[in-house]
């Protein structure tokens, strides 16, 4: 009973995280303006890849920079969840019977569609062009590679969301060198052996590290056991950052309901 109510509380919400994004896009707005701006940051990093002169980077640079799309978008969420408690909504939340972290995981899973669909259309439209192709049996694979890496991601932002809700003027910042970061040092520009080893233990724990590592064995023709593998350690992150995020809400909600922190607005 509890679990059926929490999927109605998360499916009314995602109902309104569809009205906002009908109301952010139109189809030309998207496909025009987004679309086109993030396949440019592709095809941009990709081309800077090929002037090192390593056919395999080149490749890497490719997907790496082409699956980051859905995380830059999935990472919107840090922004989204804060017009919550800009807007006046968030006492109201905290108020109702309905949890906190349901609600917020409901509100921003746009970002997810659409960065997952960015995505798609990047590693298919521009591969060809960078001496990447896909088999057809590959197609429903990317698919799942791009959800798991795009719905892990989406939940260590909202792990994030929990702090900048506290200080929404950060919201953007926050957003911008998280996802920044991510580009930086979980493989997506440079392998990740590249930094020191303090680095990547901390990139082990991002979705997208393990993300990326299947799309490249993908790319590359890799087993099937060792694509799974790695889209299992992502999903495992991405179980790990919902129950830390849900963990941070329920606190959130504790004292805001305790102290009275949590004003109309922000």
């Amino acid at each position: 009973m509890a679990l059926r109510y929490s999927l109605r509380v998360v499916r009314y919400s995602a109902q309104n995280a569809v009205a906002d994004f009908a109301a952010t896009y139109t189809w030309k707005s998207w496909l025009f303006g987004w679309l086109g701006r993030m396949l440019s940051q592709v095809v941009f990093f990709t081309l800077a890849g090929r002037l090192l002169g390593s056919p395999s980077l080149h490749r890497e640079r490719f997907v790496g920079n082409s699956v980051m799309t859905c995380v830059v978008e999935a990472m919107m969420v840090v922004a989204s969840s804060a017009w919550e408690r800009r807007a006046g909504t968030l006492p109201l939340l905290v108020s109702s019977p309905a949890g906190l972290f349901e609600v917020f995981f409901g509100r921003s899973l746009q970002w997810v569609v659409s960065g997952t669909a960015t995505s798609f259309v990047a590693l298919l439209a521009l591969g060809p062009f960078f001496g990447v192709h896909w088999a057809p049996a590959a197609v429903p694979v990317v698919v799942v590679v791009l959800l798991v890496t795009s719905l892990g991601s989406y939940c260590f932002g909202l792990f994030l969301s929990v702090l900048v809700l506290q200080a929404t003027q950060l919201r953007n910042i926050v957003s911008n060198v998280s996802y920044l970061a991510m580009m930086t040092f979980c493989g997506v520009q440079v392998p990740v052996g590249y930094w020191p080893a303090p680095i990547g233990w901390v990139a082990e724990c991002i979705p997208i590290t393990h993300g990326l590592r299947a799309m490249n064995a993908l790319a590359a023709g890799g087993r099937a056991d060792m694509v799974g593998q790695q889209v299992l350690e992502a999903a495992l992150c991405g179980v790990f950052w919902v129950l830390v995020a849900a963990a941070a809400f329920r606190l959130l909600a504790e004292r805001g309901r305790r102290d009275g922190s949590i004003e109309y607005s922000a």
